[in-house]
């Protein structure tokens, strides 16, 4: 498997580091964009906007519209500090912000927890495949859906 090395936060490191990289490019890391991404930090299966909106709602002792928190979830995407899971239509805070490479998911049917591992042989192969098929701007989109160890 071909894979490459990254350095894995955790914690506040996580959303400092987070804010960095927002920050850095250009964007602002306001009260409301650390919340959300502190909600999806703090949970490991994959999030909702509306279970985003929720949790920053009672965090922030009022409501909070779902359509702003998919706004902040798109940016997020875009600058890669969050991770959607196209299956389920649901995001995760990316643990290594700025590092740019396609994740392979393994999403757990039972529990919903999903983790990431990096395979660049698989990713390249498939975004070389939709090259070779006439595609620009490839960006490979990979799911694996089973049963975690701890569900099993």
């Amino acid at each position: 498997m071909a894979t490459h090395s990254h350095h894995e936060h955790s914690g506040d490191a996580l959303v400092d580091e987070a804010g960095k990289v927002l920050t850095d490019a250009g964007e602002q890391w306001t009260s409301m964009r650390e919340d959300v991404f502190r909600a999806l930090a703090e949970h490991e299966r994959p999030l909702s906007a509306y279970d985003v909106a929720e949790i920053v709602g009672n965090s922030r002792g009022k409501r909070v519209a779902a359509n702003s928190v998919y706004r902040i979830l798109d940016l997020f995407v875009r600058t890669n500090l969050a991770n959607r899971i196209e299956s389920a239509n649901a995001y995760l805070a990316n643990t290594h912000p700025g590092c740019r490479h396609d994740c392979v998911f393994v999403i757990c049917d039972e529990c919903g927890q999903a983790e990431h591992f990096d395979d660049d042989k698989v990713t390249n192969a498939l975004r070389d495949a939709g090259k070779n098929h006439g595609y620009s701007r490839v960006r490979p989109v990979v799911e694996l859906r089973g049963v975690c160890r701890e569900c099993a």
